[in-house]
């Protein structure tokens, strides 16, 4: 019983304290926390904090709206948010997922989630040649399937 008076009151004077064990933690932690760079647009579609938590709730209902329903918009379209996150590499072209320095890749290999966006959808934006002549020929410009 003298345990829980003790836990109790260690409680209390951290509490009391104003100390911030979250941030104390964190501030003393060897774990690397992945940075992944801006976007390049101006603002997210939503706050950053929202989207840490919530963009693959968004991204999967952008993708019942798109294939199921037929409606397509650029809001949440995985399209549009490559483009805007896409990183480039030495040679000043955006990287694909394969390199460790992908925006996807640098938050989702430290959570441990395995993306299968990208065995169908591209993980970098088109270069503009590509992107022309896909439309040329009816396809978007992922080249995935014609519009």
């Amino acid at each position: 019983m003298g345990w829980v008076k003790f836990i109790t009151g260690l409680v209390l004077v951290v509490l009391l304290s104003g100390t911030d064990v979250g941030s104390a933690c964190a501030q003393e932690s060897r774990v690397p926390v992945p940075k992944p760079p801006k976007g390049k647009g101006e603002q997210c579609v939503r706050e950053t904090s929202f989207m840490r938590a919530n963009h693959m709730n968004l991204l999967l209902h952008q993708r019942d709206e798109t294939v199921q329903k037929g409606i397509r918009t650029k809001k949440y379209s995985l399209r549009e948010c490559i483009a805007c996150h896409a990183v480039n590499g030495k040679d000043g072209q955006p990287v694909s997922y394969e390199d460790p320095k992908n925006f996807c890749r640098s938050c989702h290999e430290y959570v441990a989630v395995k993306l299968d966006c990208f065995e169908c959808h591209a993980s970098k934006p088109p270069s503009k040649k590509a992107a022309a002549a896909n439309s040329e020929n009816g396809y978007r410009a992922s080249g995935v399937l014609p519009q």
